[in-house]
């Protein structure tokens, strides 16, 4: 059963030894708290957050309640609270100022006043999955976990440990390789979530059964080696970037094409060029998945407007030139004469009315 308690610490306790490195970790309490566990993200709070914090300390206000876990006799790690903790420790450290006033230039009872300021802490101990539990049930308020975050936090171990080296990092190898093809910051870990649900997605698993499967491997260099080979093979078909390239699935896109041989980059080049200069193409973002696929829906192909059909419908006298049945307007509908694929522009002259069964098998066809 797990046990918890409320304890009272002061701002000035909790910033004695703090630390802050990007590969050490971030730690204060004289060395016993953990503030920024493996399963925590980066500081993500903004200027104006973490000013409003020391402002909220300043006046005495209260702060809300902050949760900590035991792991050991006389050591903690923060469950819920590393955003505000990390603010209070920076300012008291003198990392940035707040109304043009540093923490070494406050009057000496404004100093002491902010040291004073006790924080009022639940403290849980239990097993690791009372714990993780306690944990979700908390994540209610402030910069809430995103899914990949609770993720790290179920699997922790040495490869998510590696994996957040290479993704989820400010300026990682991953965002350096690969942050015009990403959507999403790193550090709130939708990098890596991309990357593993293209890893995953290629075996035919979730992301929580392939981080379950590699929880416990002593590297992440797999998942690395399998993104950069994405990242090349996009890179060698499509050499020239457009902003449209942004945010695709580029991962699933290599899982199914990665071994075809009919990929011509010069040939793409040309019918990339094409496409996005198509004003009947309204999704240029779907011109890649299109090269790949042949699916004309990616394109999102311009439709003939109301005035077009009707003047076909007119011409053809309601007739549908598949079957030589009559139909009301309503019940037909719009098709390119000559294929859009073939160079069939959208305009009146190259529209047709067919009735909805006749439409569905030239598509078919």
């Amino acid at each position: 059963m797990m046990d918890i308690k409320q304890i009272e610490v002061t701002v000035g306790e909790v910033c004695e030894g703090y630390f802050n490195d990007a590969e050490e970790g971030v730690v204060g309490y004289d060395e016993r708290l953990d503030i920024r566990p493996r399963y925590q993200r980066e500081f993500v709070y903004t200027g104006k957050q973490r000013d409003e914090v020391i402002r909220t300390v300043m006046k005495g206000l209260p702060l809300n309640v902050m949760y900590w876990c035991k792991t050991g006799d006389d050591s903690y790690e923060v469950l819920d609270g590393q955003q505000r903790t990390v603010s209070l420790c920076e300012y008291v450290d003198g990392s940035f100022s707040v109304d043009d006033m540093y923490f070494d230039n406050l009057p000496q009872d404004k100093r002491e006043q902010i040291l004073g300021y006790k924080l009022f802490v639940y403290v849980c101990d239990g097993t690791d999955s009372e714990k993780l539990d306690w944990f979700r049930i908390i994540n209610i308020a402030g910069e809430k976990l995103t899914d990949q975050e609770l993720r790290n936090a179920v699997y922790a171990g040495p490869w998510t440990s590696d994996a957040k080296r290479y993704f989820s990092k400010t300026g990682c190898p991953a965002s350096q390789l690969a942050g015009d093809y990403l959507n999403g910051k790193t550090i709130r870990q939708e990098y890596l979530e991309t990357a593993v649900s293209w890893a995953a997605a290629a075996s035919g698993e979730t992301i929580e059964a392939y981080m379950a499967k590699h929880q416990h491997d002593p590297s992440a260099v797999s998942l690395w080696n399998y993104f950069r080979s994405v990242i090349d093979w996009v890179q060698a078909i499509f050499p020239k970037y457009r902003k449209e390239m942004k945010g695709l699935p580029w991962g699933l896109f290599y899982n199914e094409h990665k071994d075809r041989t009919d990929l011509d980059p010069k040939v793409l080049e040309s019918d990339v060029s094409r496409l996005m200069a198509d004003e009947d193409v309204t999704k240029k973002s779907g011109v890649y998945e299109y090269l790949l696929t042949g699916k004309e829906r990616c394109l999102s192909i311009r439709a003939f407007d109301d005035r077009m059909k009707r003047a076909a419908y007119e011409r053809q006298g309601g007739v549908c030139p598949y079957c030589g049945q009559h139909f009301e307007l309503s019940e037909m509908h719009a098709d390119h004469i000559k294929p859009w694929a073939k160079g069939g522009p959208t305009t009146a002259e190259n529209c047709q009315m067919l009735c909805r069964d006749c439409n569905l098998k030239k598509s078919d066809d």
